[in-house]
Order: structure tokens, then sequence, then C-alpha cells
């Protein structure tokens, strides 16, 4: 408890409405407090620090002017949103952040009022306000009222299309809309792209701010004394490519930039957009991300994704792992295969650090694209990449692949393009919960026609499908893996390409096949072991590919033993529905195969350890070996003895 900040202040504030009687001053000492409780509380738990601490005066500002939760307040992505919940009835469990049975790390309605959108992908935010002005003037009723809607969207979500697909329909509807570009300079890697060169311009005319509102047609909104200034700098900027033209020619009013992390300029313009705003306008507002904590600061990524930390000097501490990330297996394979062939080029979509492509692009610029939060055109892009006679890595994560599936089936299944999909993330992810969990990749990428789905059991497996990736130039190709440290097994010096749609006997049993797909087969191990001392020695296999399925081993599987459980880490309809849909069509079930498929329930599981989240989904050893009992009647003839 003796880390805690002293915040006098912030005690007194439970909710928005505490904040009302607050003078200006007071409103400015408040953000210094809910500063030092965030720093506080991620030291605490880990999480997303830097994003939060870049928005902690624009937090305050918010809740001070508008009226949440009647007023919808909407963070895009929601990295950002632990000074929220802190200000909204939820400090008292700031402390419990992407823990098991705690706050979400992101926003989230069932967790509060004060959520109106849940969140974890990028650029949604405008979508989703304007779907609330809209129901609003159309009259929707909601149980806190229905008023203004404000959504706080980063530089970097702007660089995703969906952003502006929303403020041009909001520029065509015309409702009243407020949109906050905070512009941190920086999303998780540095924003890439026009838009990036776009507000560049902007920090070099900042000492026109005052001018430039006034330039871009937003003179009605500026108090009365003022106003005769602006007129004559509009005159004087008159035709000038700057400040808010991009957005004022998509239908918005534009107003900015203003300093974030000043509350003399952030109350005055939010009050007046408040009292005076009628369509759609958009504040840009200046902030820095790890804003107050010189660790965060100083830090390269700015303190975006920290790990338990001392307060004082910053210093994380990381669980200490003998094996290397299935990540860092892959990048370092990915690396050696790109020094001995020049057509192999790597696309990532705003994760170059997450998805391990950071050293790729030091060392091959010339062949790394970062494409952005753009998933769909970085699918498309690597498509074109294929078909020009490139060999692209398209590495995304599981739960971001999915942002761009129209684009795998039209520009790349339908073509046979052979792109290669690194899909990291794979299975249930821990902290970040559902919205990150890689669950659904097996089953929309095998259902489609010439496609190839891997899944590697270990960090060596991985090593041999980067291989098989490389050499497979016969139509697309995904192989998947897990966040997190390796099993700790023996690399080799490189990987062998595997032979397509074939799989390995791990070990020879009886009676119980297990055939595992993906890294679920250490715990298949491990609940092997326990039925050997059973007097139970199943058969292990390792499937490895789900697309095409091993017909010979799984029929052979089912010929030789009385049960065959399939264990994947993936929804209902991947691997094991493709195994059951062969056994059923070659007529195996006709002659009494007992079959079982251990799948993600049909449900989505809250944040917890990654070893939790699959102890409810009931994938753990322990659960695979009731599995195996209950399938060969074990547990019931124990009973029946007892």
């Amino acid at each position: 408890m003796t880390n805690r900040p002293n915040t006098p202040l912030l005690d007194q504030v439970t909710r928005p409405a505490d904040m009302k009687g607050l003078s200006d001053t007071e409103l400015t000492q408040l953000a210094h407090e809910v500063r030092a409780e965030t720093i506080s509380a991620v030291s605490e738990t880990g999480g997303h620090l830097g994003a939060g601490l870049g928005v902690v005066e624009l937090t305050v500002a918010l809740h001070a002017v508008f009226d949440t939760p009647r007023d919808k307040l909407i963070w895009d992505v929601g990295h950002q949103c632990y000074p929220h919940k802190i200000l909204t009835e939820r400090r008292d469990r700031i402390r419990t952040l992407r823990q098991k049975d705690g706050l979400s790390g992101f926003t989230k309605r069932s967790e509060s009022p004060y959520d109106p959108f849940g969140a974890a992908h990028s650029s949604t935010s405008i979508s989703a306000a304007l779907g609330f002005a809209t129901a609003r003037d159309l009259g929707g009723v909601i149980p806190e009222g229905s008023g203004d809607a404000i959504a706080v969207i980063g530089d970097g979500a702007m660089s995703a299309g969906m952003a502006y697909e929303a403020m041009n329909n909001a520029g065509h509807l015309g409702n009243r809309l407020i949109v906050i570009l905070n512009d941190n300079e920086m999303s998780i890697a540095p924003p890439v792209g026009a838009m990036s060169s776009y507000l560049s311009r902007l920090y070099a005319e900042e000492p026109f701010q005052e001018f430039k509102a006034a330039a871009k047609g937003a003179v009605s909104l500026l108090p009365e004394p003022f106003r005769e200034g602006a007129k004559r700098a509009k005159d004087m900027l008159k035709g000038m490519a700057v400040g808010g033209t991009l957005f004022e020619q998509l239908g918005f009013s534009y107003l900015g930039p203003i300093d974030g992390h000043n509350m003399d300029q952030l109350l005055p313009v939010l009050r007046t957009v408040k009292a005076r705003a009628t369509g759609p306008i958009l504040i840009h507002v200046l902030t820095k991300k790890g804003k107050g904590y010189a660790p965060a600061e100083a830090a390269r990524d700015k303190g975006h994704g920290v790990s338990k930390f001392n307060v004082v000097t910053g210093e994380q501490s990381k669980a200490p792992s003998n094996a290397p990330s299935y990540t860092s297996v892959f990048a370092d394979a990915l690396l050696d295969h790109a020094a001995k062939d020049d057509k192999i080029c790597a696309i990532t979509a705003a994760m170059p650090d997450g998805t391990g492509l950071k050293l790729f692009a030091e060392r091959y610029p010339s062949r790394c694209f970062d494409v952005g939060i753009a998933e769909q055109h970085g699918v498309t892009f690597s498509a074109g990449l294929a078909a020009g006679g490139m060999k692209p890595f398209c590495a995304i994560y599981s739960t971001f692949l999915q942002r761009g599936y129209d684009q795998v089936v039209h520009d790349v299944a339908i073509q046979r393009l052979p792109v290669r999909f690194a899909i990291d993330r794979a299975g249930l992810v821990g902290a970040d919960g559902a919205t990150h969990a890689g669950a659904f990749d097996t089953a929309f990428l095998a259902n489609l026609p010439g496609f190839v789905v891997m899944a590697a059991a270990d960090e060596a497996e991985l090593k041999h499908m980067v291989a098989t990736a490389v050499a497979h130039d016969d139509g697309p190709i995904a192989f998947r893996f897990p966040r997190g440290s390796g099993t700790g097994v023996d690399l080799p010096e490189t990987g062998t390409p595997l032979e397509i749609g074939k799989g390995r006997i791990i070990s020879k049993g009886s009676r119980v096949a297990l055939l595992s797909f993906g890294t679920r087969l250490e715990e298949v191990e491990k609940a092997a072991e326990a039925l050997t001392a059973k007097g139970i020695i199943p058969t292990i296999a390792d499937a490895r590919f789900a697309k095409p399925l091993d017909r010979d081993l799984i029929l052979s599987l089912a010929a030789d033993h009385e049960a065959l459980i399939t264990v994947e880490e993936g929804a209902v309809g991947g691997f094991g529905s493709h195994v059951a849909h062969l056994l059923a069509e070659e007529g195996v079930f006709d002659h009494g195969l007992k079959f079982r498929s251990m799948v993600l329930p049909d449900i989505f599981i809250d944040q917890a350890s990654p070893a939790d989240m699959y102890a409810v989904a009931g994938m753990n050893a322990a659960q695979i070996e009731a599995k195996v009992l209950g399938v060969l009647g074990v547990a019931s003839l124990n009973a029946e003895r007892a």
C-alpha cells in the first residue's frame, strides 16, 4: 500500500457528476492525480500504460464538460481507457485490470454504462458514434438517455479506411457528431502513409493554430471577442492547403490543433463545441504518449504494453523462460530464408514488433512493408505481390486477420495466389481476453478451396512450417502459432519443408487415439502420462494440417482404436469438424467408432491467465484425461465398483 499516490481530490471523485463543481484549476490538479493513480495501478497489473497517460487531461476535460453516460463517450481501440475507468465508478477495482474476474483492459458494455460501446480493434469509434447520433435523432431510447456522441480516435487508427468511410457517411448525414483526433504522432508502431505526412505538416504550422480554426470555416464557434481577428486570419490564409482542409472536404467542421495537455485550451474548446456545434465537427488534439512518466516517455514504444514494473525506476518484471517465444522463432526463421531468397518479403499491419518483423524491416527495408492499421489492404497488397512474382509473408494476428477475410477469400483464395499467412496469437491469449483470442482462423481458412492450413505443435515444428511456406508456390498457405514462449524443444539449424497434408505419430498405444492440432500437444502428452499410470496407453498423433487432412493417418487411427479424440485451440467448425466430416463420408461411424472433438466452447472467454482460460475451455491435461476416461467408460466403471 505504501506505493499508492496521494490523491486528495481524486478521492472525492467517484463518478463524472462529482467533477461538475470543480474549478478549472482543480480539474488540472485532478488530472495530475489521475495520472499518478494510473501509473500506480498499472505498475501492479501490467497493461497498456503509455496510451492512457497521453489522454489524462483529455479524459478529465471530456467528463467535466459532457454528461456521461447520457453523452456517449467512445474510445477507439480502448488502450487508453484506464483513466476513464478510474473516473467512472471503477477506481476501487482498477488494480484488477486484465486479471481473472477483474476489469477488462478495454471498454466493455457489460462492465459499465460509461462504456457505451466495446472496443479492442481499432478504427471503429466514428462508425459507432455515428450510429448513436443517428439513433438519438431517430428517437432511439436506451436506459441512460441519448445525448451527444463523442468518438476519440488516435492518429494511428485514422490510417484505416473504415474511419474515412464513417466520416464520409457522417458528413453526408449531417448529424451533430463530435470526433476528437487524438494525435500523438505515434500508434503502436510509427504511423505510416499519407495521413501521417498530412498531420506532420500541421506540426510545422503549429504557431498558426488560432488562424487555422478560422480558416477552416469554424469562425462561428469562436467566442465573440475572437471573431473579427479570426475573419481577418481567414482572408489572409484563404486558399492555403493547411489545417482541416481534408476533414472539411468530408463534411466536418475543423477545430485545432490544440494542446491536449493544456486544460486552459481543452476546456474552453470543448465547452464551446458542446454549446454551439450543429453538424459533425472534428477537434484535432495534440498529445504525447506516455506523458508525465519519464520511463514511458523515454521508451521507444512510449510504454505501450508493459509488465508489472517498479514505479520509481520503470524497470519491468518479466517472467523468466529458457524457451524462445514463438514469435521470435518465426522471425529468425524468416530472416534465414530471406537471406537466401530475395523474393521473400514481409507485410505487417501496424504490428512490426508484435509480429517479430522489426528485425526483418531493419535488415531488408525494401522488402518489409508496414501498411498501417489496414488489414484489408494488407491482404490484397500481399496478393498483388504474389501475383507479381514475390513470396509475401503476411504476418497478422489471428484476431486481426478477421478484418481482412473478404480479401482472403476473393483476392487470394479464388485466384490461388501463394500468399503465406503467418498467424500469430492463435488460441487463447490471456490478459487481452476475448477480443484478442485467436479462436476462428482455422475454421474460416480451412473451408476455402486450395488453402493449406497448418498449426505448429512446438517451436521446432514452427521452423519446419516456415520452410514449408517458403517452398509452397501452389496457392495460399497459412500456419498458426500461439503467443508466449515455446516448449523448450531443441531447435533445428534450419527448417525442413513438410510433406503437404501429412501428420506424424508421436507415440503408439491402444484403445484410444488422441489427435492434436497445434500446441495443445504438450497438454495431450501430460494427459497421456496420467492415463498410462491408470493402465491406459493412448496413441498420440500430431495432425500438423487441418487442410488438406492426412486422410490415411486419420482412417488408420479410426480403424485401430475404439475411440478417437481430436484436440485443437479453436472454435467449432475447425479441424475437428473436418475430421468428423471425413469419418462420416467414409462410413466409419457406421461401425461404432467413438469420436469426440475437443474445441473451444461456444462462448467468449474473459481475460485470465492462459492456463485459467483453457481450464474454462476444458482443454487442459486433466480435462483431456477426463474426456478419455469418460469416452472409454472407465469413470463409470470405477463408480460401479465403488
